[in-house]
């Protein structure tokens, strides 16, 4: 109730803004960042429980201008009348529970509540049954009729904020399209980074290896013992070697997600994270071998990211599927203000995820905590 009033008394105020500002309010630009803010004030209320962060949903309002506008219309009208019922529920309730007990200190005839339809107070007779019966009547209206009432008008936000099938479908494309660059991109700088690995470490070695090989065998004849340091150089080169090739099919796809499953490969990297990290992870089923491996880097980059620039000494891990989507939240205790822009691995997370058609959600806030909530389709 006490959410829904608050709701509604905020709605009659910004209609009376936009009333005042409604010349301004007609320009595309300001009037998609207004529906925006009234957008995630009504998923709070719908989604939310208690006041928190809004909807990972109610991003920006992505429809027609004719529709915004529309919608400022409506929203002006039913903002200032739910406003003013409320306004008179509630305000008569607290009137006539401030002027019931001081009836007897103010002007002859003052009404319970200041209003006209309030009970005329005569006496303490009058004060404590009348007026007190207008008290919990109106405060009665104001429990039962606020909560619906809040709802309603957030539903009707939300409902004409909210994309047509044709605006959904153009906006699946372009989403699609995004992430399918995205994809292409982020597959041509692994390649790459896989090629300058190999090429820059394993290739070097193998060059330096058969260099020793070679000069051992034309030094076979002649100094046995100079043979003898050449080929314990190149076994150690050749561990190098082996070492560094392993490392880059690491990065490809991590053997112990083939030895252990995906459960097994977390619980590794949990046990191995920098920081006290708890795992929970659900019944997951079968899962592609591609969204095990974009599960299990993005739980390693963000332990990582954790570690290294949140100053988090805990760190939790949940892993669930329902139905055909794998949810993944990574959350620490640190400092928050994690910004994907300034390279701290977030954007590759992102580019690894929408590369599978996930989502990704940040909720960073300065002094934290920091929690990554990724969605990733794991269906047949």
């Amino acid at each position: 109730m006490w959410r829904g009033l608050g709701y509604l008394l905020g709605s009659l105020l910004t209609a009376a803004v936009a009333v005042l500002a409604l010349p301004v309010l007609v320009v595309p630009t300001i009037a998609r960042a207004w529906a925006s803010w009234h957008r995630r004030r009504a998923d709070r209320l719908l989604l939310s429980p208690r006041p928190g962060p809004a909807s990972p949903r109610s991003g920006p309002v992505r429809v027609g201008a004719w529709r915004v506008l529309g919608w400022l219309c409506v929203s002006i009208v039913t903002s200032l009348a739910l406003g003013l019922v409320v306004v008179l529920c509630a305000g008569n309730a607290v009137a006539a529970a401030v002027t019931v007990p001081l009836w007897w200190a103010l002007p002859a005839g003052t009404r319970a509540g200041g209003f006209a339809a309030g009970v005329q107070l005569s006496g303490w007779g009058t004060a404590l049954t009348l007026g007190t019966a207008q008290t919990v009547v109106f405060a009665a209206l104001t429990y039962w009729l606020v909560p619906p009432l809040a709802r309603l008008h957030a539903r009707l936000c939300v409902a004409l904020l909210s994309p047509s099938a044709t605006e959904r479908l153009a906006q699946r494309v372009e989403t699609l399209t995004e992430t399918r660059a995205g994809a292409v991109d982020a597959h041509g700088a692994e390649l790459r980074r896989i090629e300058r690995d190999l090429h820059d470490g394993t290739q070097a070695r193998l060059v330096a290896i058969a260099m020793r090989l070679g000069l051992a065998r034309e030094l076979l004849s002649e100094d046995p013992r100079a043979v003898a340091g050449l080929l314990e150089e190149t076994q150690e080169s050749t561990e190098e070697a082996m070492a560094e090739l392993r490392s880059v099919l690491r990065t490809i796809y991590p053997p112990i997600l083939a030895d252990r499953g995906l459960a097994g490969a977390l619980t590794a990297l949990a046990t191995r994270s920098a920081i006290d990290t708890t795992l929970d992870v659900g019944d997951l089923g079968t899962v592609p071998a591609a969204v095990e491996a974009v599960a299990y880097f993005t739980i390693a980059e963000a332990l990582t990211n954790a570690a290294k620039h949140s100053q988090a000494t805990r760190s939790t891990v949940r892993v669930a599927r329902d139905g055909d989507r794998l949810s993944i939240e990574v959350a620490d205790d640190g400092i928050g203000g994690a910004d994907e822009t300034l390279g701290t691995g977030i954007a590759g997370i992102r580019h690894r995820v929408m590369a599978l058609d996930g989502t990704v959600h940040l909720h960073s806030p300065g002094g934290g905590p920091t929690a990554i909530t990724v969605s990733v389709p794991c269906g047949s």
